[in-house]
């Protein structure tokens, strides 16, 4: 069966993690909101499902997913969902539970990292909370950039089963190692220059994200008109104002 996935069209965003998995799972999906009207898709098609009054619990933003009747919303819930189906969650239900919460600990991070540029409210444009966004993004590559990263780097370290491998959970690539490649692809865009001394600062993450770049399949993708490139209309944008040099 065909996965519906559903967000907002040129836009890579927080859908971006689930079309990683989806990507390397080799899944048949399609992008309604990227699709034609006349064929009963498009952004209103996605909106008529956010709207709905007969879909009992219709979801609050996108990206959320369709199987089937099976609707499901949430970035984190939508990949708990897909990784056992498509081998990229532990065989272990409790690993599958770390997963899940380093997961949710990228999309704490990838809300920060939104914020930078939108400091005091999602509905003002850029242009009209620079101030606050240049005290926000230097406050986020001085103490939250090493805070997370650490945090992750150390969990690469501490993996029992990550020896030779650079995964951040069990023995075998998961879909966290996707979104963790995501995240940092993000960063480099962003905050290119306070992300120099990254691979240098964080060798296993690194190497993580180097990793996952060679996957034939994620590599393939990368290189592809599915993917969408990095832009200032997302959630990771390039303000040079915004960026500095970090030692």
């Amino acid at each position: 069966m065909t996965y519906e996935l559903y967000y907002w069209d040129g836009l890579q965003g927080r859908g971006e993690f689930v079309r990683l998995a989806l990507e390397e799972a080799g899944a048949d999906y399609i992008e309604v909101a990227r699709g034609d009207e006349h064929d009963g898709l498009g952004t209103g098609a996605m909106m008529a499902v956010m709207d709905s009054k007969s879909e009992p619990y219709p979801p609050f933003a996108p990206p959320f997913l369709k199987d089937g009747d099976l609707l499901i919303a949430q970035t984190a819930n939508i990949l708990f969902y897909l990784g056992p189906r498509h081998g990229l969650a532990p065989g272990v239900d409790s690993l599958r539970y770390v997963v899940n919460g380093l997961q949710l600990t990228i999309a704490d991070m990838v809300t920060e990292a939104h914020d930078t540029h939108h400091p005091l409210s999602g509905s003002l444009y850029y242009e009209e909370q620079k101030d606050a966004a240049k005290v926000r993004a230097a406050d986020f590559i001085d103490h939250r950039i090493p805070k997370f990263m650490g945090y992750f780097e150390r969990v690469l370290k501490q993996n029992p089963a990550g020896d030779r491998d650079p995964y951040l959970v069990g023995d075998s690539l998961t879909y966290v190692d996707l979104s963790m490649f995501q995240l940092i692809d993000g960063l480099y865009y962003a905050f290119p220059r306070a992300m120099k001394s990254f691979p240098k600062r964080y060798p296993r993450l690194a190497a993580l994200h180097d990793a996952v770049l060679e996957r034939p399949r994620i590599a393939a993708y990368l290189d592809s008109d599915r993917r969408i490139t990095h832009n200032e209309s997302c959630v990771f944008r390039h303000y040079p104002e915004l960026d500095k040099d970090t030692r």
